[in-house]
């Protein structure tokens, strides 16, 4: 009798603590990719490390001469605390430098649409149908935020993660069809998701909009960053 208990106290323990390391294992498979953002991102305060995309990263030939004219040179301009970022497409991506962020551009996602811009989540950020290509006048709107459950949520959002640590100033840069355009921040706001004016919005010159969500991994609001192009 002693036995039979002792084997089900057994059992019963032994489907508590595979539900417990379970759950901590589908947990740290979601937080993973913010986790590991956040943790980076410190480090690299904490440490003085810098992430650069060197001025000329491709030309017309596909050649990266930045890092070509480095090799024939001899001389190693990027110093011991800077990493260079390779783009992760030149088709059509997008590198934010102050946070390390590098993901493909997946263009024409309509946001209400909720297995089509789970698809191009995926795979890098969207870009919503009816935004302009980067460099034209209007408003490209590139949003990495999942709408539709809690883990997805936080998953989708790994890449603009850190949106909230930009600035009035900061750079973020866009690849297109082999061409690099270059924008600058101009306006960081919280926003209603109910507040569907910044996607609508229409502009006489080219600015990009980035949205996620805020407070990172929760529906609460959006995270709403402007910037205007500087150069291409």
């Amino acid at each position: 009798m002693a036995s039979a208990q002792y084997k089900k106290l057994f059992i019963l323990r032994f489907v508590a603590y595979l539900s417990i390391l379970t759950g901590i294992l589908v947990l740290a498979f979601e937080l993973g990719p913010v986790a590991s953002a956040e943790f980076n991102y410190r480090m690299d305060r904490a440490f003085g490390v810098s992430h650069t995309l060197p001025p000329q990263v491709i030309t017309s030939s596909g050649q990266n001469t930045a890092e070509s004219d480095q090799a024939q040179s001899g001389f190693g301009s990027v110093s011991k605390n800077e990493s260079i970022i390779t783009p992760v497409s030149t088709d059509y991506g997008i590198v934010i430098e102050k946070i390390n962020a590098n993901a493909k551009v997946i263009p024409d996602v309509d946001p209400g649409n909720e297995r089509e811009y789970q698809t191009a989540l995926a795979q890098g950020v969207a870009a919503t149908i009816g935004s302009t290509i980067p460099g034209e006048s209007g408003n490209l709107y590139i949003f990495s935020h999942s709408v539709d459950a809690p883990w997805n949520v936080i998953r989708f959002n790994a890449v603009f993660y850190l949106l909230r640590e930009l600035e009035v100033g900061d750079r973020i840069i866009l690849f297109y069809q082999g061409k690099r355009f270059d924008y600058i921040v101009f306006d960081k706001t919280i926003a209603s998701p109910s507040d569907v004016s910044f996607l609508s919005n229409r502009y006489d010159k080219p600015v990009l909009t980035l949205q996620t969500c805020d407070p990172p991994g929760t529906l609460l609001n959006r995270l709403i960053v402007r910037a205007k192009l500087q150069s291409s």
